[in-house]
């Protein structure tokens, strides 16, 4: 064994001191975060059902060894298993992010929040059960909105100033420290064992993001936000045990996360940490997309049915232009052959094409059945991107944060069509008076997949009424989602 020890006394980073402290002592008294959460809940729940329609994310659920039933267990959203929490977390947060369908952040770096979703809702079902099976009080909702808030802002924060993904890292790093530092609150842990946790966090190894890009581009991006869900509950669960941190795990000389894996650029930040990313989360509401292309797909709605009523069809398209902002163009511009539906859904040309054609863009559009459709590659091949310096600028400006896209279809026989513009998607804060009530559709729609009538209606019951909601134990919320 090494003679050279962390001695005990030594400080941490201030990154790491900051996020803990931020958990353990902020107040929230945000009520438009809480609001915010609490949509940010159902709808994150409500992409979880859906994805248990496809037998590719419904393989990688349940326990690890076939039949084992964890007493007091997670419950998992839809099915009837209970697992422990480490296991519940990874089952959680496949789920929610199988689809593409949950909330998004863009920044310097992006993400989706709600991913810390998978931990937080694990480990409070967990707790609740258990304490609750020992005479002590349980967590409520109103908790797992607290945790939600922070894990967002957590998570957000970093990626609002710096890129993961310029240094080749998933932004899903980001989510497994959050969940770390929220869950290790969660459980009760001591500010040091907090530290601790987080510490491991940044020490542990990260997710490469070359499953997210050509020519790897795969399934792997849809469960890889349950595993570092479950990876943080169980790095929070080994620090309670009372394993050592590592105070300067970002910042020590050549064995830093910095040096070896940030290019020795140490973090920035544009903003103390306290509710501004829950607030102004991006919801996806009408389509299951990377979201830079949200706008784009919104346009080429409006333009499939301006060709409709000009007697019109995709067939008779000669070119499309797509002035877009640059992340777009370096994440989802993609032309060749595309291998699996994780390919098409990081694929704008893709995620154009399809509404052009079929006025439509929805989860199974992206299987290979729709895929294999002639036309939809015949016309991503006449979609071209080009960046618009000033969508760019907007895209990272702190009081737009928009991300445009516009569209422009020229016809074989030389007429072009009016540009459509769409700077903000339908679920932009800018837009929550009209998206807030497609989302709670979008909830009951997702409801109506797995439940009786019955169990909908006890369900929405209680989870559209917020204060009934915020007041629930956490436990008595999962026992009504277990499939019956």
């Amino acid at each position: 064994m090494s003679s050279i020890t962390t001695p005990s006394n030594q400080e941490f980073d201030q990154e790491i001191i900051d996020i803990v402290d931020y958990v353990r002592d902020f107040q929230i008294t945000s009520d438009v975060a809480y609001e915010t959460a609490f949509n940010c809940l159902l709808d994150t729940i409500g992409c979880g059902l859906e994805a248990l329609e496809y037998e590719a994310c419904r393989k990688l659920l349940g326990p690890i060894v076939a039949q084992t039933k964890v007493e007091n267990g997670v419950r998992v959203p839809g099915t009837n298993f209970e697992l422990d929490p480490v296991q519940g977390a990874f089952n959680i947060g496949a789920m929610i992010r199988w689809l593409d369908f949950n909330d998004t952040w863009l920044a310097a770096e992006w993400g989706h929040p709600s991913d810390n979703l998978g931990a937080i809702l694990a480990t409070a079902d967990w707790i609740s059960r258990n304490t609750a099976a020992n005479g002590l009080k349980a967590l409520t909702v109103r908790d797992v909105l607290t945790a939600m808030i922070k894990a967002h802002e957590i998570q957000g924060c970093i990626a609002l100033e710096n890129s993961f993904n310029k240094v080749g890292l998933d932004h899903v790093l980001l989510v497994k420290v959050a969940s770390t530092a929220v869950v290790a609150q969660m459980l009760g842990l001591s500010r040091q064992q907090q530290l601790n946790a987080v510490s491991l966090a940044w020490v542990d190894g990260q997710s490469l993001r070359t499953y997210r890009h050509f020519p790897n581009a795969g399934s792997r991006k849809s469960w890889a936000a349950g595993d570092a869900t479950s990876r943080a509950v169980r790095l929070a669960l080994i620090a309670q045990t009372g394993e050592m941190g590592y105070p300067t795990a970002l910042t020590a000389k050549t064995w830093g996360f910095y040096d070896v894996s940030f290019k020795g650029k140490p973090f920035t930040f544009q903003r103390p940490y306290g509710s501004y990313v829950m607030e102004n989360i991006l919801f996806k509401i009408s389509f299951p997309a990377e979201f830079h292309s949200q706008t784009g797909v919104e346009a080429a709605m409006t333009l499939h049915k301006k060709l409709a009523e000009l007697g019109k069809s995709s067939s008779d398209i000669k070119k499309v232009t797509i002035r877009t902002h640059e992340a777009c163009i370096r994440i989802i511009d993609k032309s060749g052959p595309l291998r699996n539906p994780a390919d098409r859904d990081h694929c704008i040309q893709y995620m154009v094409a399809v509404p052009l054609i079929f006025g439509r863009l929805t989860a199974k559009d992206y299987e290979d059945d729709v895929a294999s459709d002639s036309r939809i590659d015949a016309l991503r091949e006449k979609i071209t991107c080009v960046e618009d310096k000033q969508f760019t600028a907007d895209y990272h400006d702190p009081s737009k944060r928009s991300i445009a896209n516009a569209l422009t279809v020229e016809l074989n026989d030389g007429t072009i069509l009016d540009e459509v513009v769409v700077e903000y998607p339908i679920g932009h804060a800018r837009r929550r008076e009209e998206g807030i009530p497609l989302l709670i559709e979008k909830f009951r729609t997702n409801l109506a997949r797995i439940f009786s009538e019955d169990q909908q209606r006890k369900i929405a019951e209680v989870s559209l009424d917020r204060a009934k909601l915020e007041a629930m134990p956490v436990s008595d919320f999962l026992s009504l989602l277990v499939k019956s």
